[in-house]
């Protein structure tokens, strides 16, 4: 058993394809399918369950699971003791959207706590206007939002990552075996709507161009809801990778499937108020998501990137 092996089993896992995987780590399909063979072989069992929609987790694989993640996250942890702790001192103000706060900060927050163990860190989670608004008056230091929404002059930006928009479809829904489906296909299909971070505004962007209109099931600002409804088949939804789980909270599987039409992508980055001189303690936040994120290597490490 190696690392590798378990940085692939766990994409795998967590994206509930192998092309997902690959996809997502930037290697090919068969690596990954090499890696899971041999970790099987390794431990004499089966971790997955090959479907015509995807690769499911045995009961094994779900324990499995769970300590790999801790694994990693400890790999993490001993590459930030390589590098040493830093002994800058002080508070950072630091606000952030839903979305953001749920599924990309809480990882980081950790790594940064391990690498500035002297550094508080204290976090607000507004929508966009109010964010924007204490950039702006300085009460935030620093916000970690969905770039792709904020277009304020008064505000630099700095995008970290681009995350993807598929249509997420119940296991075996007509759609969940197409290669690409088209906006007429979805159109047909009863529709929930995600409202939170602005969600449901966005939508109607790439729907606009398309002269049609969702058939509307359900509106809701939990994402949660939203893949609950859609696992349990009441409608179809289009939502970016980096909310996607294979599974709802019942267990139950969902798909994704790409769009013919382009659909501009979910971008998660930082914002702070222009011409501001950045204190050494938030440079040093800066610094860390663009090593993560911006430098030539791109830390795969980093989740959902």
């Amino acid at each position: 058993m190696n690392l590798r092996q378990l940085k692939y089993f766990i994409a795998t896992a967590e994206l509930g394809q192998v092309s997902r995987a690959s996809s997502e780590l930037s290697i090919s399909q068969s690596s990954i399918t090499s890696a899971i063979r041999e970790l099987e072989q390794d431990m004499g069992v089966t971790l997955f369950t090959r479907t015509a929609q995807g690769m499911d987790l045995t009961q094994t694989g779900r324990k499995l699971l769970g300590a790999a993640r801790d694994v990693m996250e400890k790999v993490e942890i001993a590459r930030d003791i390589g590098q040493g702790h830093s002994d800058v001192a002080g508070t950072i103000n630091v606000a952030a959207t839903y979305t953001v706060c749920g599924y990309f900060l809480p990882f980081h927050l950790d790594r940064l706590a391990h690498r500035f163990p002297n550094l508080t860190i204290n976090i607000s989670e507004l929508n966009r206007e109010s964010i924007e608004e204490g950039l702006i008056s300085n009460r935030f230091d620093i916000a970690v939002i969905l770039t792709s929404n904020t277009s304020n002059p008064e505000l630099t930006t700095q995008t970290l990552l681009r995350s993807h928009r598929r249509l997420w479809v119940p296991q075996n829904h007509e759609l969940a075996n197409r290669e690409q489906a088209s906006f007429e296909d979805v159109a047909e299909q009863d529709y929930i709507m995600l409202t939170v971070d602005e969600a449901a505004n966005t939508s109607m962007k790439y729907w606009g161009p398309t002269g049609l209109t969702p058939k509307i099931r359900m509106r809701t600002s939990s994402t949660e809801a939203v893949r609950s409804m859609v696992a349990n088949g009441l409608g179809v939804t289009i939502l970016s990778d980096m909310v996607y789980r294979p599974w709802s909270l019942e267990g139950r599987r969902i798909g994704t499937v790409v769009m013919e039409r382009e659909i501009p992508s979910m971008d998660v980055g930082l914002a702070w108020r222009r011409n501001q001189d950045l204190p050494t303690s938030v440079r040093l936040f800066v610094d860390y998501f663009r090593d993560a994120y911006l430098s030539p290597q791109m830390a795969n490490a980093s989740r959902h990137g």
